[in-house]
Formats: C-alpha cells, sequence, structure tokens
C-alpha cells in the first residue's frame, strides 16, 4: 500500500508504468471483487466471468491510479513516500501517461462489456471517475474528510464483482461495499498520523494537520467501534455463519486493541503497525467470508 523508500527507482521501462498502477493497491481491489464473486453464486463462477471481470476490474483501477498519479506529480514530489514514483521523478511525461491510463481503461471496459455484461462496465466507468475525478481532483485538495467522502469509490469493488456473475447488486454485496467504506478512514488515518509532515509538506489538507492529532486519534477510535458493528452485518443479515462471525470478531478485536492504543499510547511506530494491520485486517476478513460461503455449503456451518 505505501513505500517507505525515498530513493526507490523503477529499473525497467515496464517497471515504470507498472508503477503507475499502484499493483498492491490494485491486488487488494481485485481480491475484494473476487470475492464478491464467489459470494454472488452458491456454485463456481463461471471461469469466463472470473477471469474477464479479474482482468477488466484491474486494468481500469490501474487506469485510475494512473490518471492519479499524473494530477499528483507534483505533490508526490513533495512526499517522503511518494517521490520515487516515475511520474514524480518526470521519467514519464503527461502524454505517455494519458496515453497508458487510456489503453488501459479502454481494454478494461471492453473486457468487462465482452465477458461480463453492461452494468458492470458502467458502475466501473462510475467508480473510475469517483477516485480519479472526484477524489483526485476535487475531494482530496479541499477537504479534510476527503478519504471519508471519497472512500465511497474505493469500496465499489464487492459490488463489481457481484455484478460481473449476477447483473445485478442486491443488498449483501452493498453490506461487503460499506465495510470497506467504514474501514477506509481509520487505515488512512494511522497512515495520515505517522506521515503528517509529508501531508504538510504538500498542502493537503489531512486530518492531523487540519484538526490534530489527538482529534485525528479519535477519529480512528470511533470509527473501528463502528467497523466492528458493521462487519457483524453478514452474520445478521444471513449472508454468513459461524466461521465468518467467529473470524469477524477475533480480527475486529484485534483492530479494536490497536485504536484504543493509538487513542492512548500514540507512537508513529504505532500508527505505522495499525495501517499495516489494517491491511491484512481487510484481506482476512474478505477470506473469511468466501472460507464461510463454501463451509456452509459442505457442512451446513
Amino acid at each position: 500500500m505505501e513505500s517507505t523508500t525515498f530513493a526507490r527507482h523503477p529499473g525497467s521501462r515496464i517497471s515504470q508504468y507498472l508503477a503507475l498502477t499502484k499493483p498492491r493497491v490494485t491486488q487488494l481491489a481485485v481480491f475484494c471483487a473476487v470475492i464478491g464473486m464467489f459470494l454472488s453464486t452458491p456454485g463456481m463462477v463461471p471461469w469466463t466471468v472470473l477471469v474477464g471481470g479479474t482482468v477488466g476490474i484491474a486494468l481500469t483501477a490501474g487506469a485510475a491510479f494512473a490518471i492519479n498519479c499524473l494530477v499528483e506529480q507534483k505533490i508526490d514530489a513533495m512526499m517522503r513516500r511518494t517521490a520515487w514514483r516515475p511520474s514524480a521523478r518526470g521519467e514519464i511525461t503527461t502524454v505517455q501517461i494519458l496515453v497508458f491510463s487510456a489503453v488501459l481503461g479502454g481494454v478494461g471496459m471492453w473486457t468487462l462489456y465482452a465477458l461480463t455484461n453492461a452494468l458492470t462496465m458502467w458502475l466501473t466507468v462510475a467508480t473510475f471517475i469517483g477516485y480519479a475525478v472526484v477524489y483526485t481532483l476535487l475531494l482530496k485538495p479541499a477537504t479534510p474528510q476527503n478519504i471519508v467522502i471519497g472512500g465511497a469509490s474505493g469500496a465499489m469493488p464487492p459490488a463489481l464483482g457481484w455484478a460481473a456473475v449476477t447483473g445485478h447488486v442486491p443488498g449483501d454485496a452493498w453490506i461487503l461495499v460499506l465495510i470497506i467504506f467504514v474501514w477506509t478512514p481509520p487505515h488512512f488515518w494511522a497512515l495520515a498520523l505517522y506521515r503528517r509532515k509529508d501531508y504538510e509538506n504538500a498542502g493537503l489538507p489531512m486530518l492531523p494537520n487540519t484538526h490534530g492529532e489527538q482529534y485525528t486519534r479519535l477519529h480512528i477510535l470511533l470509527y473501528t467501534v463502528i467497523l466492528f458493528a458493521v462487519t457483524l452485518m453478514p452474520f445478521v443479515s444471513g449472508m454468513s455463519g459461524m466461521v465468518y462471525l467467529v473470524s469477524a470478531v477475533l480480527l475486529g478485536a484485534i483492530f479494536l486493541a490497536y485504536a484504543w492504543k493509538i487513542y492512548r499510547e500514540y507512537s508513529d511506530a504505532l500508527a505505522r503497525k495499525t495501517f499495516r494491520y489494517s491491511i491484512v485486517y481487510l484481506s482476512l476478513l474478505f477470506a473469511a467470508l468466501l472460507v464461510d460461503h463454501y463451509a456452509r455449503g459442505l457442512i451446513g456451518l
């Protein structure tokens, strides 16, 4: 999700373009989309839909991240964790990034239309616009609530995956979207706390810089409490069983412990650990949903 190496330098031209797609963030988004695909059906996902949906969503997400790198290249150049990006270093031109993004996005949308359905394509296009335009251009430089409002676009992958298989997005899919939406603020504010000097240098109105560290620490705790409650919704709605419930409670308890420690005994090292755990947390939570889904089918848990 992040780079801590200031002098990092992608070697080959291919690796430079790959860096624009933010591969680790893309992987997590695609993973959540794939979980949405499998949860949408009691059986197996048709391989054409699985491959087409995965590739299409990955390419379109990569295109959105490339636009994000283009828009924020000057900001990235002032921040230690992003100054290594080829866009920030001027190693790839504006035209090259635009062409690269257009090709990725075009191929991604065609793949979704041809191998899944039109709804998935249009939802993915809306997600692209929400992230690359609404969040990156409008919200991020304008309000400290940027990550809360803009988190809606980043939370969409499970709905995209669900739509790819079924052609519609029911309530259960939106529960998955809600989980990621509520997870995003404590995840990102933990990063913003220990990278607050970066954001101050870049002039971005992140919560620790506009409202102070104590205020941000409190909001991390409050959002984590809300997240704990929201992650119980799949069990309450009947989408999941005991395997998921136990996993959600255990994973959530650990996240709450981190949030409480940040609130009471803050350190940059603790914020870094919390940020890293939040990524593991989301991955394991969605993996538990998948295991639970098929375990209930096999043994009725």
